[in-house]
């Protein structure tokens, strides 16, 4: 299964307010990369190197991280074409957590110290049975620890904003009441948003294109303009933005003995 496009489910910038919102693909601007032309270019944007020799930040961006989550990146149609795009853009920085821990042993310090640096974090993956990919999902219980980015001594991620981009192999009409899905993509995000509340960040409107594995090259080059776009809008946006707030949560209700020892 595969995810849409959407408004968060919980409080967040709207579309009407926010620089990017999710949209149905468009024709595509010259200049794009290809999907084509996209494997070398985005195997080296999305492998663990890319994670090194990043650019020093620049006077007034903010630092981005992007996670990218897909278990097989070399026959993806829109992730690597989304990689491929961002390749070498100035303040972003890429993991690809499949090409990371291929064996699922995440390093749960290395993850922390790179969310701390970051200010926008950027949820790249295809939507799978309704939710993330198997490794992302074990990425956010190792990762996103009580006392860490949770609870009453985990403030590590407040403040910070969240973007999710995830592609779907359903069209948009497959998630509604009429469509086989039964839902509209909403009903799905809940706990992304909901995450993302629990931490203290902000949740941005998703950028979803549907119908992955139907999309042109023309439709991956405009999905792809409209990611690179909002990488470099959204920072400048977000920093105008109040901060949000971070619920309490009650230390008998996580047992923990260290931060950073999930339960």
């Amino acid at each position: 299964m595969n995810e849409p496009a959407a408004s968060p489910t919980s409080p967040a910038p709207s579309p009407a307010t926010s620089p990017v919102a999710s949209q149905p693909s468009s024709p595509a601007p010259t200049g794009a990369p290809s999907p084509a032309a996209a494997a070398s270019a985005a195997a080296s944007a999305a492998s663990p190197a890319s994670d090194a020799g990043q650019p020093a930040k620049a006077s007034g961006q903010a630092p981005i991280l992007i996670l990218a989550a897909h278990p097989d990146l070399a026959h993806s149609h829109v992730t690597r074409g989304l990689l491929s795009a961002v390749h070498g853009m100035p303040n972003v920085r890429v993991r690809d957590l499949y090409a990371l821990y291929p064996d699922y042993a995440i390093d749960v310090h290395a993850e922390q110290e790179a969310l701390r640096d970051a200010e926008l974090l950027v949820w790249l993956h295809p939507m799978h049975w309704y939710s993330m990919p198997a490794l992302m999902k074990l990425w956010v219980d190792e990762v996103l620890s009580v006392g860490f980015a949770y609870g009453r001594e985990g403030h590590a991620l407040h403040g910070k904003d969240l973007w999710l981009v995830m592609s779907t192999g359903g069209s948009a009409h497959s998630y509604g009441p009429d469509g086989y899905n039964r839902h509209a993509v909403d009903d799905f995000l809940l706990p992304y948003s909901q995450t993302a509340a629990l931490c203290g960040m902000r949740f941005l409107p998703p950028l979803i294109v549907h119908g992955a594995q139907r999309a042109t090259d023309a439709d991956i080059r405009a999905h792809a303009q409209r990611f690179v776009d909002g990488l470099k809008e959204l920072p400048q946006w977000c920093e105008r933005q109040p901060e949000p707030a971070q619920e309490d949560v009650p230390t008998e209700d996580r047992p923990v003995s260290q931060e950073g020892v999930p339960v």
